[in-house]
């Protein structure tokens, strides 16, 4: 099946690159979706188109641009899509439902700092160091066994999850690790990473040597490329979340996936809620592009396509249904893995998009209250709130460094 979707991709592909070439070389959709097909088929085989070899030059700023554009990607992974659908009246129903959630607290970046205390309250430097190395070690949560899981006792209260992540980092700091600073951590051995990171049960947080390895090498390029400081990173990308976003994917290896630096960038848009760090052009729409949230009371679980089928908006196959009931193990870039996120991805976009067409029939622009990042925090929250009743809806089962 992975085979017949990288044939369709490079078919897809090789369609649009010749209609990009009968129009002369000028027409920019279709150059764009040859580049996405290129990047999917990339990122399913692990090698580069052939035709992205024979031009290299020509195409490697537009190879950044389809990065930079995930809904591209994910509108046509979604039109492709054989086990994953996206059921447009159910969106409609969760936008319907979300209107008057778009103007409470929740469903804002203030909801986002208030609502969960592991989070950065004071802003500063030191504050965005903090969002930079969870992110960077934001993956693979989830647990094998709901009563049997890693847990991270912070401040008399056991946490689970991304939260366990974010408690074992503040735990460290509160013992005087300098757990947030790229020159430690960029030489922390394994024993180290083992002692900030360790579980208060006797499961241990999954994937330690991985994380071991990523903290090397994301603190070593702080060192070298910006001095020790994301925030001069952030510095850099002046007023483009694009530029930004392309610094992370050119200068730290383990974002080099795209469910993992976009929702990154809506990080670093919260925690920047600062007038003396902008830049502002954080600010700019950005696409969800890590529809798998870990953060919720239990395991790290990939949360956001399972909120999606329960609110009916998406729905799986019989036979993916029944592979996830089993607890099938996918792999990176597996034909159904990659159907679920693009979904995800696709679905998420387009609940934005009706909920900002209901706001503009009542004369209102919501586009600095709607969006893709802000939505997917609160479906997490949802998530929480409401799994008991999501009990019967298996989640995808991923170990991985990207999500």
């Amino acid at each position: 099946m992975r085979l017949a979707l990288e044939a369709l991709i490079r078919k897809r592909a090789l369609q649009y690159y010749a209609r990009w070439l009968g129009e002369g070389g000028k027409g920019g959709e279709s150059l764009r979706l040859f580049v996405a097909c290129s990047v999917i088929g990339y990122s399913l085989r692990g090698r580069i188109n052939p035709v992205l070899v024979r031009y290299p030059r020509r195409i490697e700023r537009m190879n950044m641009e389809a990065f930079l554009n995930p809904k591209d990607s994910a509108k046509f992974i979604m039109e492709n899509s054989q086990d994953v659908y996206v059921e447009e009246d159910g969106v409609w129903k969760v936008a319907e439902m979300l209107f008057d959630k778009v103007l409470e607290k929740d469903f804002s970046v203030a909801g986002w700092k208030s609502s969960h205390e592991l989070n950065p309250q004071v802003v500063s430097e030191d504050a965005v160091n903090w969002v930079f190395l969870v992110d960077t070690l934001n993956f693979s949560f989830w647990s094998e066994c709901e009563d049997h899981k890693c847990l991270v006792k912070y401040k008399g209260k056991m946490y689970s999850g991304y939260w366990s992540l974010c408690a074992a980092v503040n735990r460290a700091l509160d013992e005087g690790i300098p757990i947030t600073s790229a020159s430690y951590y960029a030489t922390m051995t394994l024993e180290q990473v083992r002692h900030a990171f360790r579980s208060d049960t006797d499961v241990p947080m999954p994937l330690l040597e991985e994380r071991h390895h990523v903290l090397n090498e994301t603190g070593t390029v702080l060192l070298e490329k910006f001095g020790g400081s994301f925030l001069t990173c952030v510095k850099q990308g002046g007023k483009s979340a694009k530029k930004l976003l392309q610094l992370i994917v050119e200068n730290f290896p383990s974002f080099r996936d795209e469910a993992t630096f976009q929702l990154f960038l809506g990080d670093v848009k919260k925690i920047k809620d600062m007038r003396h760090l902008k830049p502002e052009g954080i600010t700019e729409r950005l696409a969800l592009e890590r529809p798998y949230s870990a953060g919720t009371d239990d395991p790290g679980m990939p949360r956001i396509p399972q909120v999606l089928v329960h609110l009916g908006t998406m729905k799986y196959s019989e036979e993916l249904m029944k592979k996830l009931k089993e607890g099938h193990m996918f792999q990176s870039g597996d034909k159904q893995e990659v159907e679920i996120r693009g979904c995800s991805i696709w679905c998420c976009e387009l609940i934005c998009n009706y909920l900002l067409d209901l706001y503009k029939k009542k004369g209102e622009n919501m586009s600095e209250k709607i969006n893709a990042v802000l939505l997917d925090y609160y479906l997490w929250d949802y998530a929480r709130d409401h799994r008991e009743d999501m009990k019967g809806i298996p989640f995808h089962r991923v170990r991985c460094i990207y999500y």
